[in-house]
């Protein structure tokens, strides 16, 4: 009897595509820099912090979604954002995928114990400084928010299939210190999803789905 294949853009697939990519966070050296060489922005002179956010993949009967939070109004870094749950790197992690959990946990309230990590993305190299590492996860759906307010002042649910959508993918600017900076940016309904959230999802549609 013939197998037959999961449906697209399910978890199933996702799970699928991954497992099908071998040293899938090894390769090229993903970043702001491939949209902006030689900006002036990417040469801080300080080495590069060390974080890891979580691409919570949850999942829904045939069509998987991705769980997304808009970042605090009251944060002074990248306020009212959208992003990954995530962060820096803490000495007490033992590696980024521990990190990743810690950080989901405390800013939304999403157990690990809802999340199956299956592996992670290569690093993405953030203009802001940080070398970051995407951590995959399959998450089971029912599960209660905890939204800490101090970080995180809502989180929601996009479809894989819209994100994995190239035809989602516009490529924007904005003006820094009267130099343009070129980034993804992917507007679902009324949130914008853009800056290296967008760049990530955008890595993650090369390495998967292109």
């Amino acid at each position: 009897m013939d197998q037959v294949s999961p449906a697209p853009f399910s978890s199933a697939d996702f799970r699928a595509r991954f497992a099908a990519q071998p040293d899938a966070h090894a390769g090229d050296d993903y970043g702001d820099h491939r949209f902006n060489p030689g900006h002036p922005r990417l040469n801080p002179g300080k080495p590069l912090r060390n974080a890891a956010v979580l691409i919570p993949v949850v999942d829904h009967d045939g069509e998987a979604t991705v769980l997304l939070t808009k970042r605090a109004e009251k944060l002074r870094n990248h306020s009212g954002q959208v992003a990954f749950p995530g962060g820096t790197i803490d000495a007490a992690d033992a590696s980024p995928e521990a990190a990743a959990l810690r950080e989901t946990f405390e800013e939304i309230g999403l157990a690990p114990d809802r999340i199956e990590i299956i592996g992670r993305m290569p690093d993405y190299v953030a203009g802001s400084g940080y070398r970051i590492a995407p951590v995959l996860g399959i998450v089971r759906p029912g599960f209660q928010l905890a939204l800490n307010v101090d970080e995180v002042d809502a989180a929601f649910e996009v479809p894989l299939r819209f994100l994995m959508d190239t035809a989602n993918h516009k490529r924007d600017s904005r003006m820094w210190n009267d130099l343009e900076w070129f980034f993804y940016d992917m507007p679902y309904g009324d949130r914008r999803i853009w800056g290296v959230t967008a760049g990530i999802i955008r890595t993650l549609h090369e390495r998967l789905y292109a």
